[in-house]
């Protein structure tokens, strides 16, 4: 398996334009929160709810994610646990509207996307995941890595 530096770099070579390094601090975060509340909205089985109000599948898929990160980085896996206790806390916040969290969620899903692609044009590269789905999962990491190099914190 590539080292999370390999993985970073390799996810950068198609970032390099600062239009589009703008749209993805703003579209990533968007993409994490709204497929997070997509799959929170998922009916769950009865178990699920009789254990907790929130194990469900955003939130089984929220820990799967931090189990990868584990793997990947610790250092990068920390700072993404507070990326996931704030998404969490705002879905769980989303999803007490009176406009379903489902259709919330799709519509900035789509929204984002759309700026997502709109930076790649303007790049004048394919997204990184057209190569290797893993690279959906880069995103985020690639994100806090920045900050921790701003900071002076090893990944």
């Amino acid at each position: 398996m590539p080292t999370v530096d390999a993985w970073l770099n390799e996810y950068g070579e198609s970032h390099q334009n600062p239009t589009n390094k703008f749209l993805h601090w703003i579209c990533v975060p968007l993409i994490v929160l709204s497929l997070i509340g997509m799959l929170w909205s998922i009916p769950v089985p009865v178990a699920f709810e009789r254990t907790s109000p929130l194990l469900n599948w955003g939130m089984i898929f929220l820990l799967a994610s931090l189990i990868y990160y584990f793997i990947m980085s610790l250092s990068l896996a920390i700072g993404m646990i507070f990326f996931t206790v704030g998404t969490v806390l705002l879905i769980n916040w989303l999803d007490g509207l009176s406009t379903p969290l489902w259709a919330i969620s799709l519509s900035v899903f789509v929204a984002a996307w759309i700026g997502q692609f709109i930076g790649h044009i303007i790049e004048g590269k394919r997204p990184s995941f057209f190569k290797d789905m893993q690279f959906l999962m880069i995103g985020p990491i690639w994100l806090l890595s920045a900050v921790y190099k701003k900071l002076g914190i090893p990944i």
